[in-house]
């Protein structure tokens, strides 16, 4: 059974800094795309940042750009999602996905693109 444990959120002041963490059990595909993904209150769920581990590709939403890196440890089949320079506006339940990919093109921001989700982790940004 494949499972993604996301942990790593918390509350933080504008400017803070946060380290999301979710490690994939179950499954280790050698090419696989792994994301981010947040629903602000009231909002649709939205892609933040993707990365392709066979290429090492990372792409990023416009909004988290020179903000955010994602990053993956193979060996733990673990991504990372490094946040600085918090806004409230980031404030949203962060959800990890995760799918078997073999293109050599960029993993999507769709969200019928994962088959694998996280239950996911709270990111609170007070002004």
């Amino acid at each position: 059974q494949v499972q993604l444990v996301e942990s790593g959120g918390g509350s933080v002041q504008a400017g803070g800094s946060l380290r999301l963490s979710c490690e994939v059990s179950g499954t280790h595909y050698n090419s696989q795309c792994m994301a981010f993904f947040r629903r602000p209150p009231g909002k649709e769920r939205e892609g933040v940042a993707t990365f392709h581990t066979r290429d090492g590709n990372a792409d990023y939403a416009d909004f988290v750009k020179g903000r955010f890196t994602i990053s993956h440890d193979n060996a733990k089949n673990t991504v990372y999602l490094e946040m600085n320079s918090l806004k409230p506006e980031d404030t949203a339940m962060y959800y990890c996905a995760a799918t078997a990919y073999r293109s050599a093109e960029n993993c999507w921001f769709e969200t019928g693109f994962y088959r694998y989700w996280g239950l996911g982790t709270q990111v609170t940004v007070s002004s």
